[in-house]
C-alpha cells in the first residue's frame, strides 16, 4: 500500500497550535507596550504631579523634589515627585 503524499494531519494540527500561541504572545506583548508607554510620564508615578514653572523659580511643594527625567505635557511644566526623605 502506498502512503499518501502531502501534509499529514498531525503536522497541520501542530502548525495550527503554534500559530495560535504566536497570536496570543503577540497580543500580550502589544498590551504590555501600551502599559509601558503610560508608565513613563510624571503623573504615572504615585503621588507625583506637574507644576507650572516660570523659568526662574522652579520649586515644588514641601516634601517633594523636582525630577527632570519625567516628562510633563506643558513645555514650562516640570515634575514633582515625593521626596524619599519625606516620611522620615
Amino acid at each position: 500500500m502506498k502512503r499518501a503524499e502531502g501534509l499529514s494531519m498531525g503536522l497541520i494540527v501542530v502548525s495550527a497550535i503554534a500559530l495560535l500561541v504566536l497570536v496570543i504572545l503577540s497580543v500580550l506583548v502589544l498590551r504590555a507596550g501600551g502599559i509601558i508607554g503610560k508608565g513613563t510620564g510624571c503623573t504615572a508615578m504615585e503621588g507625583a504631579y506637574c507644576e507650572d514653572g516660570d523659568g526662574t523659580t522652579d520649586t515644588c511643594a514641601d516634601g517633594y523634589i523636582k525630577d527632570i527625567s519625567k516628562p510633563c505635557q506643558g513645555e514650562e511644566q516640570f515634575c514633582c515627585i515625593p521626596s524619599p526623605l519625606r516620611g522620615s
